[in-house]
């Protein structure tokens, strides 16, 4: 069974839908920012071929059935302010993991929490994920604090897991699941926090 895909979900300030093309003008404007991809795998886009090249590979995993690549927007104007990416869907464990992506200028407004809880609380409610993942590098001191503040628990630590950008680096595994998810955060009604 391929992944559940996401066409649209609503918190109160964000949504969340499928990634287009369109979207890469405001992604490289995001993720040119060497700030914002200090910690993310890849590397910072310096024009819009490279945009291109990561839809392409987004758009490749699609076609796989085991992820999706949403954009988050802010419902004030519809502008694209973020990623979170679904991937590695297992569904015989039914399992995924996440990861996301902020424009600089909107950390620390709470609107990345707004759209994890939402998705979360998709994934669990309607979608019947049983439990999500999220690997962090220690030194993301704000998406740790994030995910734990969203409901996650630190699982344990993983010693030089990834080498990105030349370098090894230790990850913080965080997970959830379905059972400790707070009621009431189900089917994408944010939770309490």
């Amino acid at each position: 069974m391929g992944f559940p895909l996401i066409t649209h979900i609503e918190a109160d300030r964000v949504a969340l839908r499928p990634v287009a093309a369109t979207d890469l003008p405001a992604l490289l404007a995001i993720n040119g920012d060497p700030q914002v991809t200090q910690f993310l795998p890849y590397a910072t886009w310096l024009s819009l071929d490279d945009g291109a090249a990561w839809l392409a590979r987004m758009e490749a995993l699609g076609a796989t059935g085991t992820g999706q690549q949403l954009v988050v927007v802010r419902r004030a104007d519809a502008a694209v302010i973020g990623t979170l990416l679904l991937f590695k869907h297992d569904a015989g464990s039914q399992r995924l993991e996440l990861g996301y992506v902020l424009a600089r200028a909107h950390w620390g407004q709470g609107l990345m929490r707004e759209a994890l809880q939402a998705v979360c609380g998709q994934l669990f409610g309607t979608l019947g994920v049983r439990r999500i993942e999220a690997e962090v590098n220690p030194a993301n001191v704000a998406s740790c604090r994030l995910l734990t503040r969203v409901g996650f628990t630190l699982e344990g630590t993983l010693r030089q897991r990834w080498v990105g950008k030349g370098v090894a680096y230790d990850t913080h595994v965080f997970g959830c699941l379905s059972q400790e998810w707070p009621q009431g955060a189900i089917a994408g009604t944010p939770a309490p926090g």
